[in-house]
């Protein structure tokens, strides 16, 4: 393809509403264009580097098995009504009724649309196990789309199912698709991808894994531990906490602590260590409003989503009324009168002299010890883990926390849907069981975002070779000059003849311009023809990130981009 024929525009200047750099030189280099909130349009770059992610995509899912399918974008709202989670999945689906008033919605996920699919294959047990998948366009309906196409509401995904007659087959048809992951995100360029422990939030199920590339831009938080390897989301770490060393019992006594609220106030009045201080957090349920008070160590901050999975609803944070029961400021579990779900983290087991709020204005206990002073307290996991905080795995304080983008997950559902929705099989011994499902995600245009956001440079993208939209960007610096022109020109033949991929630069424009261009599309491989370098008989050969820039005779050229795109193609293979 020629440059000048490529539509799309490419400009200089940054977004101001792009707050991270993939979203940034995807505006500026051409390859989405803004439709609506949390929606775009691919121009071709883009969709060039997305068809190459599903390709491999594909043939890793072939070599799992999986077959593909495809489900429809909108679905009836009565199958979501057979799983339950029509109404128990929030806003984030769009439901709406159709002409002649039936309930719809658009696919988010398709969970309930695989077993509908499969429902009668799957009647008897000599048919499993199975696998399918397909790549479709999805939408959810984000309350804060952001960063291009990493968050937003309309996408493209690839989403599998699997199904099997045991938990042992289910976990290791797993371990494969963990292992195919692996594959794609290598064969992508991004091999440092690691798998974390987390939270099946909507989707359920008893296990679940993201796939997370480690960037500073990510929005997740990532729970690591150098020393044993353990990896986690920070929504579903399991928080370890050693109090051994606390002050010693005391007795409860009520001080006056005049305009101090917040535990660094307090403990700065009392001249308390913070992490010997109960603090409460207090939140209402979204459905009942019921008020629910989480009383943790000072130090310490609620982790909401294992609050959630707790006690079975969402929660917001607390409008505290008049009359209520609660004191904002210095409520404290001691002689608490309101009418609530009280819950104690285990960050507060073990300290047997706590300062904690007194339930009345401007003041607070100190000598607070729970099992003396408060009736049946038992301890539960709703705090978020800290940096160098203990491994729940190996013991040692290890954990660091770092920022990254989930580009795939992996689950397994169990029997969530196939019982809700009265799928079973007819087994060996001729009894009726419920099969076992597992579903695997990744988003497309979300992982070629996340590519772009690991690999580049302050000028744009360096994509890597297996996903780069053209593998030569071919640049003719003088198309005035007949010689030059005549030489670019047999050039891009033959490479096109050849079947390499190649975009052409044959605009008569500066060369800052053209280069700059060229380093938005971030093709990795440049071949620069020009007056100096053909008068020598020489044409300049280079990669994108600087790594290889010679000079190469021109009977040669064609020859040296093919063995270096190879190269550059091994390197990403042997990873």
């Amino acid at each position: 393809m020629k440059l000048k024929d490529l539509v799309g525009l490419r400009f200089k200047e940054r977004p101001a509403d792009c707050v991270i750099d993939s979203h940034a030189f995807s505006v500026r280099g051409g390859y989405i264009k803004y439709v609506s909130n949390g929606i775009y349009s691919l121009y071709t770059p883009m969709k060039r580097v997305t068809s190459k992610i599903e390709a491999i995509i594909r043939d890793e899912m072939e070599k799992v098995d999986s077959q593909e399918v495809m489900f429809p974008v909108v679905l009836p709202g009565s199958l979501w009504e057979e799983s339950g989670r029509y109404e128990s999945v929030g806003e984030e689906l769009l439901r709406f009724t159709d002409r002649n008033r039936a309930k719809m919605v658009l696919g988010m996920t398709h969970e309930e649309a695989a077993v509908q699919l499969v429902r009668e294959y799957g009647s008897t047990y000599a048919n499993y196990p199975f696998s399918i998948y397909q790549i479709q366009t999805k939408f959810r309906d984000e309350a804060r789309p952001r960063a291009g196409l990493i968050r937003v509401r309309e996408f493209t995904m690839k989403d599998a199912y699997s199904f099997h007659t045991s938990q042992e087959d289910l976990e290791a048809y797993y371990d494969r698709m963990a292992e195919a992951y692996f594959r794609i995100f290598k064969r992508a360029g991004i091999p440092e991808v690691v798998s974390v422990k987390s939270d099946s939030g909507m989707i359920g199920g008893s296990v679940s894994h993201e796939y997370m590339l480690l960037v500073d831009a990510g929005e997740d938080s990532i729970v690591l531990c150098k020393e044993c390897g353990y990896s986690a989301n920070m929504e579903a770490a399991d928080n370890t906490v050693d109090n051994s060393g606390s002050a010693p019992i005391g007795e409860l006594t009520k001080v006056h602590t005049p305009n101090a609220k917040t535990m660094d106030e307090v403990c700065g009045f009392l001249h308390a260590k913070v992490e010997e201080s109960c603090k409460a957090v207090v939140y209402q349920k979204n459905m009942t409003d019921e008020y629910v008070v989480v009383f943790l160590r000072g130090d310490y901050e609620v982790n909401e989503t294992k609050l959630v999975n707790l006690i079975g609803d969402k929660v917001h944070p607390a409008e505290i009324t008049d009359g209520c029961g609660i004191v904002a400021g210095f409520c404290g579990p001691v002689g608490l009168k309101a009418d609530c779900q009280v819950i104690y983290d285990k960050s507060l087991q073990g300290i047997e002299n706590l300062v904690c709020g007194a339930n009345e204005v401007d003041y607070h206990y100190t000598g607070m010890n729970l099992a003396r002073d408060c009736e049946g307290v038992e301890f539960v996991d709703v705090a978020k883990i800290k940096e160098g905080g203990i491994c729940p795995c190996c013991g040692k304080k290890t954990i660091t926390i770092s920022r990254g983008i989930e580009v795939g997950n992996i689950f397994q559902l169990g029997t969530k849907y196939t019982e809700s929705m009265n799928m079973t099989y007819t087994a060996e011994d001729g009894k009726t069981k419920t099969p076992i499902m597992g579903c695997y995600g990744i988003g497309v245009g979300r992982l070629a975002a996340s590519v772009c956001e690991a690999k580049h440079d302050e000028r744009g993208p360096i994509w890597p070779i297996t996903i780069a939209p053209w593998q030569v960007h071919l640049c003719c610096m003088r198309v005035d000059d007949s010689a030059c022109k005549a030489e670019a020109d047999r050039i891009y033949e033959e490479l096109q003849n050849a079947g390499v991929e190649v975009i052409y630069d044959d605009r008569d424009v500066r060369a800052g311009a053209m280069f700059a261009d060229a380093d938005l599309l971030g093709v990795p491989v440049r071949i620069v023809v020009g007056p100096k370098g053909l008068a020598n008989g020489e044409i300049e050969l280079a990669t994108r990130d600087k790594s290889v820039q010679e000079q190469v005779k021109k009977d040669e050229i064609v020859a040296k981009t093919q063995e270096l795109i190879q190269t550059l193609t091994d390197k990403i293979m042997q990873a």
